[in-house]
């Protein structure tokens, strides 16, 4: 450990800090008579949550009063310009052709009194097009001599690119509708979708009922594109009859013979025949989340592949997305049935592929990330080792941060193996927001990708608001809760009521005629109450909660156990007295004999929780008694046994990894895995999901109204003394 202290501050001393200012660009709304938050944000395409960030004077549920003054995020359009078609369509046309990803770049070296307004003009791009690609440009202002990047576009004919008005539509969205079922609809792409409506936010995929949306007319609405039926030819083959035509193409044998003659003169169907039959296009119904399910076309996928993931024959997928005749072409949205299974996850309604990412990295990517820890270096006496010693035992603010930077180290070495050149840039906050804000200031957060930390909701907060003006995710390494809507925070630890939901499935899925039992002290009720609401056969125990005590009745606990059958008992509290005392009553009983009388059978007992909070870590609770009661739980975090990255972390520490380090390796890792394929975190996260590494996984869910939340979590349990995943 001496040699983690020594290593670890070596780096943080060493820090360098730059200087740097930042913008962020609002509209502004006055409040009109009637309006309600619900019909500002939809009239911006932004949720509500959005808008309370950044106007605290108001209260979600509260009305709001003619005349205010309302901050609205950069990125929404005015409402008026968001109701009237007629001026998206306009929009569209005053920049004549959206252009693609740039071809190449040429490099523009500032001349004396030269403006962005001049070079945007002389290379015909627009000023935001050059900051794009130069953010540095979104915090300082143009310098002499400056190296700039300006895209170059492939050059497009105008006649070809001529938008007509009459294209396009207003199309307002439904219930149940989202992003990809709309896209699928107008056969478009979701990238299609963000160019016809600007409005729309690109880090979420939050869609409000009632928007109003710019689409292209879908062919055939008017008289002029009505199509006649189509028909397909069909070489008959062997052993083919009317039967498995009908089940096949949908089509009853009278019809198929009227369209082919043929059929009666030669009396009956044979092999080899060509016949024609109807092409089939079956009503699409609404399409919604109730309905289907959806999926957005990857580049260089094919027929072979799709068909394997999906577990359905391409026959079928046409069927059911019959622009599929013309190509498989990235960006497609095609839609399954919604109960459709295969090679895959779905999320939000969204397929999302399982993509490897250590085969996917780009070397040519460099990322730039910012950990931002309180190591209060600032608290410490270098020169005196037994207080800094103390202090990482007893300070939990600094031994989380050694143990998360120390597995980051490890994470960074580990990706440098692999090609990928990352910058790193580390800060100690102090665990105070007016440090915090002092390095923000300091730092050009235009020039990052991530920021990891910091630990504390105060900080977070202010760091999540000023990275967002930026589009930079923020990833919180340990829990942590806030009242603010964080959209570009990344919460990677799993909130409690999803392990607590997780763990009530697992006990649904593997309980047969187990005797459940729960004990729960007054603190958790409502957990009393969600487990006896999912199994109404449970029996209860009184806690008996007094000044200077707290514990149970052994014999009305004894009274309450079966000998019949295995019994599972719920222990649901963060009092370690109380814990302490059941499981040695549970492990007494375990395997002996209650009734006196006949003592045929023996108790079998197993202890559950659907919280194991650090009571039941204390020194006084038995490891062995927890093993004899097979203790399962719910976690986060899984065992890690000796491995490629225990044996790399000990080579540089001397020392194992805790449960800090491997969490902080496992989410450094797969922070720069995912920027090494795609350096874009936030929209890398849309098609990404689950990942797994040492002993944590994560499964980012974007919240409708606030961050990404891990989802994942294991079922743990003590076994022959030791800790097993048992799913």
């Amino acid at each position: 450990m001496k040699n983690t202290v020594k290593t670890l501050f070596t780096v943080l001393i060493c820090l360098l800090f730059g200087v740097t200012a930042f913008a962020q660009k609002f509209n502004t709304h006055p409040v009109k008579k009637g309006e309600t938050l619900e019909s500002i944000s939809k009239a911006y395409g932004v949720s509500p949550d959005d808008i309370l960030k950044y106007n605290k004077q108001i209260k979600k549920d509260g009305d709001l009063s003619p005349n205010t003054i309302l901050v609205i995020p950069s990125g929404a359009m005015t409402a008026d310009d968001k109701n009237t078609v007629d001026a998206l369509i306009k929009g569209i046309m005053t920049d004549s052709v959206v252009k693609k990803e740039p071809i190449g770049f040429r490099e523009h070296k500032v001349r004396k009194k030269e403006t962005l307004y001049g070079i945007a003009k002389r290379y015909n791009v627009s000023e935001e097009e050059i900051k794009k690609y130069n953010k540095q440009l979104y915090a300082s202002q143009l310098r002499k001599k400056m190296i700039i990047r300006i895209p170059k576009y492939p050059e497009v004919d105008e006649e070809t690119s001529a938008i007509d008005p009459g294209d396009y539509e207003k199309y307002i969205v439904a219930p149940k509708e989202t992003r990809w079922s709309i896209a699928h609809k107008y056969g478009i792409t979701i990238d299609s979708m963000l160019v016809l409506n600007p409005g729309l936010s690109k880090t979420s995929n939050y869609l409000a009922e009632g928007y109003e949306l710019l689409m292209p007319r879908i062919a055939g609405s008017t008289v002029e594109d009505q199509q006649t039926q189509l028909y397909i030819s069909y070489t008959v083959p062997a052993k083919m009859n009317f039967y498995r035509l009908e089940k096949e193409f949908d089509v009853k044998a009278d019809e198929i013979v009227r369209l082919n003659p043929e059929i009666s003169e030669r009396g009956g169907l044979k092999e080899g025949m060509v016949i024609r039959l109807p092409e089939t296009k079956l009503d699409p119904g609404e399409i919604n989340t109730d309905n289907y399910i959806f999926y957005v076309v990857r580049p260089k996928q094919n027929e072979f592949r799709l068909t394997r993931k999906f577990g359905m024959s391409w026959s079928d997928l046409m069927q059911l997305n019959p622009d599929l005749k013309d190509g498989l072409k990235a960006g497609m949205v095609l839609k399954l049935p919604k109960d459709q299974v295969g090679d895959f996850e779905v999320r939000n309604s969204l397929v999302l592929d399982k993509i490897n990412l250590l085969d996917s990295i780009n070397t040519q990517v460099r990322p730039k990330i910012m950990f931002l820890l309180p190591f209060r270096i600032d608290k410490l006496n270098m020169s005196d080792k037994e207080s800094v010693t103390w202090a990482m035992q007893n300070r939990n603010s600094l031994k989380y941060s050694l143990g998360l930077y120390s597995g980051a180290l490890v994470a960074l070495d580990s990706i440098k193996s692999l090609g990928i050149s990352v910058d790193v840039e580390t800060f100690d906050n102090q665990f105070t927001l007016a440090r915090t804000k002092t390095i923000l200031q300091q730092e050009n957060l235009s020039e990052y990708n991530a920021i990891v930390g910091p630990l504390d909701a105060i900080s977070l907060n202010e760091v999540s608001n000023q990275a967002a003006s930026y589009q930079l995710p923020v990833i919180a390494p340990v829990p942590v809760k806030s009242e603010l809507s964080l959209s570009n925070v990344f919460f990677s630890y799993t909130e409690e009521k999803l392990l607590r939901e997780h763990m009530i499935k697992y006990v649904k899925a593997n309980h047969t005629n187990e005797n459940l039992v729960i004990i729960a002290d007054e603190k958790n009720r409502a957990v009393e109450e969600e487990l006896l609401g999912h199994f109404p056969g449970s029996k209860v125990i009184l806690v008996k909660e007094e000044e200077k005590n707290i514990g149970i009745n052994r014999d009305k606990l004894a009274s309450q156990l079966s000998e019949d059958v295995e019994n599972w008992v719920f222990v649901e509290s963060d009092n370690f007295k109380l814990i302490a005392s059941v499981v040695s009553i549970l492990n007494s009983f375990n395997n002996a004999l209650l009734d006196i009388e006949n003592g045929k059978n023996k108790v079998k007992l197993r202890m559950l929780t659907t919280d194991k909070n650090n009571a039941f870590e204390n020194d006084v609770i038995s490891s062995t008694h927890l093993s004899n009661l097979n203790f399962t739980y719910p976690s986060v975090y899984r065992e890690v046994t000796s491995n490629a990255f225990v044996k790399r972390y000990r080579k540089r520490f001397g020392d194992a990894p805790d449960k800090f380090a491997v969490r902080g390796f496992d989410l450094t890792y797969d922070l720069l895995l995912k920027l090494a394929y795609k350096n874009d975190l936030i929209d890398i996260s849309k098609f990404i999901g689950a990942t797994e590494y040492n002993g944590n996984k994560f499964d980012y869910e974007k919240d409708a109204t606030s961050g990404y939340f891990n989802k994942a979590s294991y079922i743990m349990a003590y076994e022959d003394m030791a800790i097993k995943q048992i799913e």
